[in-house]
């Protein structure tokens, strides 16, 4: 007993730098965002108690809205884009192809770039003038269905997501791979001999093993979209006339130009409930407590 309780002491003792630092650059802010999103602050001179008054305001914002709904398209599209995507290229690698380590390279290749120069590239690629795609489409004799892909409200917001894809497919890829090469190969064997065809073994063995793994790329997709904001604000800082603002956006631009800290801090701490509603329905939708 006596060598238990000093392990657990050593372990406490280990995890508390980690805990501290934690508190310090997580919980606190997450705390301080809930005082001040009751309170009405320009940054600068006194700040006054408003109760619910910043909550109220935004509820009533037919922006803070429009932003929620460009979010929910930006989750939809990861989450039904990215997971997909980053699954059938994992479960093709995942075979012994020559040069797979060079392809994994390639696949994770936008994960370590910065958002910046993606947003960037990108715009580059999008331009109505000069950019690749409309480029491309004139030189095949399809001048016709060159667009001005980032400048037109209806085609804003796809060409974003289409880019927020692009970019993290190669992370969920690798937790994929990774998740496929732990499946015992006894398994896979066994099925080869009863005569399974390999769709049959990918769907009712491969992807039941990783499910889990699945569920918790769904999570970190959620997660991760919800945060989305450089790159929107590089591409497009939320325009052409807001279709691509998302509420990470929409809380920069109250707090930071319109110099409104309260209200700003208000959508945050929505943005923070919002994260919590959807994580919670995807665990209940699969009926699995993961977090």
């Amino acid at each position: 007993m006596h060598a238990v309780g000093k392990r657990r002491g050593a372990i406490i003792l280990g995890l508390l730098p980690a805990l501290i630092i934690y508190v310090i650059f997580a919980i606190l802010p997450i705390l301080q965002s809930f005082y001040y999103s009751v309170m009405e602050w320009d940054g600068f001179s006194e700040m006054t108690y408003v109760g619910l008054a910043n909550f109220k305001e935004i509820f009533q914002d037919p922006l803070f809205w429009n932003s929620v709904k460009n979010n929910i398209f930006v989750v939809l599209a990861s989450v039904f884009g990215q997971v997909p995507i980053a699954l059938f290229i994992a479960l093709l690698l995942n075979r012994k192809l020559k040069g797979l380590k060079i392809f994994r390279t390639i696949g994770f290749l936008p994960v370590v770039l910065s958002t910046v120069v993606i947003s960037l590239t990108w715009s580059l690629i999008y331009n109505s003038e000069d950019g690749l795609i409309n480029g491309v489409l004139r030189t095949v004799g399809l001048e016709g269905w060159a667009q001005n892909w980032l400048g037109d409200t209806n085609l804003a917001m796809i060409s974003v997501c289409i880019t927020v894809i692009w970019q993290f497919v190669g992370l969920y890829l690798i937790i994929f791979l990774a998740a496929l090469q732990n499946i015992p190969e006894e398994v896979l064997e066994a099925a080869k001999i009863d005569g399974a065809s390999e769709w049959t073994t990918t769907r009712k063995i491969i992807v039941p093993m990783i499910w889990d793994t699945v569920i918790v790329a769904v999570i970190l997709c959620i997660a991760g979209s919800l945060k989305t904001f450089d790159l929107i604000y590089v591409m497009t800082n939320g325009g052409p006339s807001h279709s691509t603002e998302v509420m990470a956006l929409y809380m920069f631009n109250e707090t930071f130009s319109q110099l409104q800290y309260g209200y700003g801090s208000a959508v945050s701490v929505l943005i923070f409930f919002f994260s919590l509603i959807l994580i919670y329905l995807v665990n209940k939708i699969f009926g699995k407590k993961m977090i």
